[in-house]
């Protein structure tokens, strides 16, 4: 039994959710989703909000039942309140900008790394030395994945920890050479 997927997902005020047969729409201030949930799960709206449940007992219909709820779940999150990521760029003379709608990377390369923003994906410099990066946007997933592409262009490296991680990420450090 799924501990999260028997719980419904509560639709807050100023959010209109509608299932339409296997697809869950939302619209909220933010804008809107939609998700499309496996045949396997059932999709249903009522009082307390959208419940999900598995159609039968198989393997799979359990393991897509609390994954689907919570995608659901992230579509409500997204549209009313956003999701959020940050960066932080350490490294002497790493740094980034914005250009237009591109985002400018000085990282220790001989040119500079430039990142095409997606669309729908807002992404602000900030810090002293501009070194902060936060992504923002309404879909979890594609923020998610904006903040893992620009991490991957100069991951931290374990001596001296630089290059790009995510704030609050613990980098482990190697102790260098001995003599």
């Amino acid at each position: 039994m799924s501990r999260i997927g028997k719980k419904a997902v509560p639709v807050p005020a100023g959010v209109n959710a509608e299932v339409a047969g296997q697809t869950v729409n939302v619209k909220g201030p933010k804008g809107a989703l939609s998700f499309v949930v496996h045949d396997l799960v059932e999709v249903t709206k009522g009082d307390e909000g959208i419940a999900v449940k598995p159609r039968d007992e198989s393997k799979q219909a359990r393991s897509l039942w609390g994954m689907s709820r919570t995608m659901i779940s992230n579509l409500i999150v997204g549209v009313s309140k956003g999701f959020e990521k940050k960066l932080e760029i350490n490294g002497v003379g790493y740094k980034a900008a914005l250009a237009g709608k591109n985002l400018n990377l000085s990282l220790g390369y001989s040119h500079d790394v430039i990142y095409p923003v997606p669309e729908g994906i807002t992404i602000a410099v900030a810090g002293q030395k501009q070194d902060q990066i936060s992504i923002s946007g309404i879909d979890k997933q594609r923020v998610g994945q904006v903040a893992a592409e620009i991490r991957e262009f100069r991951g931290p490296e374990p001596y001296k920890g630089k290059g790009v991680k995510y704030a609050g990420e613990k980098i482990f450090r190697k102790e260098g050479k001995k003599k």
